[in-house]
């Protein structure tokens, strides 16, 4: 019979409500979850492992290395034919992101988690499971990298985001859609990713920042990451990538001690591009040694930096890393 990994990390679909504290709290272990999961066992036989039991705000980079070495060592097992991680929702992209850059596999793995916690007659996690196991199982996502399974629908990890605090639909991939569907109780492939990089099983550097641009932002934050021996620095530009002229003084002082800058758009749709030449903007940004993110949000762009600083801490290389030039 077929085998499909599970690795527990914790996060709301393992949550039940705590009298004590008042609220949902992670307590269900894997062979919990799996207990009142037993139709899934029809599909295929399951082998799981338990990470832990972490709120998704808890995942530190640290921990997603862990993940992903233990993910690692699943894919590379003959008898295995797809890994699932559990995961809390509010950093579930970044995980699936960081194992996205470092695993090699064609193997399927995907990452779910639920929207509603055990005890809420909505629970949503037993439904998200059993679709990532029909994923697996399907034999067309294999090569695709690393996606998120969450109200029937299969996104890459590269390119989705959660977009609502609480509804099931949050986690989209704006510019592209999904990468497949459930559909009648089948996974459905639709197309391959846009964005598929690859660093390899590296130790995230740290720190890096994000900092966000905003009306009248001026040098300080990039000036205070300076004093406090920032590594490398992710920014969410405006638009297609342009900020408040101070901002952009802030960010040649950080570019000329041979720190990374790398720009986003705070905008939820879109690529960062070089199409304005004021000062400030993306041109002159780009032609200053700023390197752009392409599709990827700061959270995204943010772990693929520590991971490239990892490979090289040459400007021009992480640059090549992120834009293929």
């Amino acid at each position: 019979m077929t085998q499909v990994s599970m690795v527990f990390t914790g996060g709301t679909i393992s949550m039940t409500i705590d009298p004590q504290f008042g609220g949902a709290v992670p307590s269900l272990s894997g062979d919990q979850i799996l207990a009142r999961l037993e139709d899934i066992r029809d599909l295929a036989a399951i082998r799981y492992r338990d990470f832990g039991k972490y709120p998704g705000p808890h995942i530190t980079p640290r921990m997603m290395l862990d993940i992903a070495r233990i993910v690692q060592e699943e894919v590379e097992r003959t008898d295995v034919s797809g890994v699932i991680v559990t995961h809390g929702t509010d950093t579930l992209e970044e995980t699936a992101y960081f194992l996205d850059l470092v695993l090699q596999t064609d193997k399927p793995v995907l990452l779910v988690g639920a929207m509603n916690h055990s005890e809420d007659p909505a629970w949503d996690g037993p439904a998200n499971i059993r679709d990532a196991m029909l994923t697996v199982l399907s034999g067309q996502f294999r090569g695709l990298g690393v996606m998120t399974c969450l109200n029937g629908e299969i996104n890459a990890a590269s390119e989705v985001t959660k977009t609502h605090t609480l509804q099931r639909d949050t986690f989209m991939s704006f510019d592209f859609g999904p990468v497949g569907r459930l559909f009648e109780g089948r996974a459905v492939f639709l197309r391959k990713p846009f964005i598929h990089d690859a660093v390899g099983m590296v130790e995230p550097v740290e720190p890096v920042h994000l900092l966000k641009c905003y009306a009248g932002m001026d040098a300080m934050p990039f000036r205070y990451c300076l004093e406090h021996d920032v590594r490398g620095l992710v920014v969410e530009a405006m638009g297609t990538g342009n900020v408040p002229p101070p901002a952009y003084d802030g960010i040649i002082e950080v570019l000329g001690r041979g720190i990374p800058v790398v720009l986003v758009s705070r905008c939820p749709r879109g690529s960062t591009d070089d199409v304005y030449g004021y000062y400030g903007a993306g041109r002159n940004l780009h032609q200053a040694g700023v390197i752009f993110a392409r599709y990827l949000n700061g959270q995204k762009a943010r772990i693929k930096l520590m991971l490239s600083l990892a490979k090289s801490g040459d400007v021009g290389e992480i640059r090549k890393m992120f834009e293929g030039t």
